[in-house]
């Protein structure tokens, strides 16, 4: 069956430890369809590893109860014309349960970090090693997909041994609606996916200009994510523009 996932324009604003927030969100509301807010580190082993990256002057969020915060912020959203969504990293699957419920009441997506690959994170069984790890990632999207939230995953392309298509398929089979794929130097494993599967492919990495999204979009992929330079006013409309001509979007801003 195919995604239910939409947004418009297809534009997603890709989490930032430590700085996507409501604020964040709200700033680029004008140019894009989604904002994934996050990573937020939900359980004791993810927060801690967390600290240990703001020791060595990371940036991460570090509330004293990170439910709250998510409740908080998508809140805060309640208003603003942008499809919410949150990346969240845990070692355990039931702190990642009880976010999908949050985001299901807020009408946000839900977004399982399999991507990041800091050391610290790695070691407690969080981001890439999760990603490694389909059956347990496939676990934390079908329990997720239980509470009716919107669930996807954040993955990362050239990560040895891990086949990204196969991998998109089971977590469909477990229930997952959107696959956000960071595709490093490996742009085609986009139309390997959407080959694959009925899922929603955001494309991410690299995402700057008409050339960019141009190549992603004849991947085949429904929508394109922007990072490092979301809080780019310029690149943002640039990315924005392109994305309307290549998806042919009609877009009142």
């Amino acid at each position: 069956m195919a995604s239910t996932v939409s947004f418009t324009p297809p534009l997603a604003l890709a989490s930032l430890s430590g700085e996507a927030d409501a604020d964040w969100a709200r700033a680029g509301a004008e140019y894009a369809g989604s904002a994934f807010l996050g990573g937020i580190a939900l359980d004791a082993d993810a927060r801690a590893a967390a600290s240990e990256l703001v020791d060595r002057d990371r940036t991460e969020f570090l509330p004293d109860d990170p439910l709250a915060f998510i409740d908080r912020e998508l809140e805060s959203l309640a208003e603003t014309p942008i499809k919410p969504a949150f990346n969240v990293r845990s070692a355990t699957v039931d702190p990642v349960v009880d976010a999908a419920r949050i985001c299901r009441d807020r009408e946000a997506y839900l977004e399982i970090n399999a991507h990041c690959r800091q050391n610290e994170l790695c070691a407690v069984g969080c981001g890439e090693t999760l990603l490694r790890d389909d059956e347990r990632l496939a676990r934390y999207v079908d329990r997720a997909a239980a509470t009716g939230v919107t669930v996807g995953a954040k993955v990362r392309a050239e990560v040895p041994g891990v086949d990204l298509p196969g991998l998109a398929r089971r977590l469909e089979r477990a229930g997952a609606d959107f696959v956000h794929v960071d595709a490093m130097d490996s742009e085609s494993v986009i139309a390997d996916i959407v080959d694959a599967t009925d899922l929603f492919v955001i494309a991410n990495n690299g995402v700057r200009d008409d050339e960019t999204v141009r190549e992603y979009v004849d991947y085949g992929a429904d929508a394109v994510s922007v990072g490092r330079p979301s809080d780019n006013p310029v690149v943002l409309e640039r990315v924005h523009d392109a994305v309307e001509q290549r998806l042919g979007l009609e877009v009142n801003r």
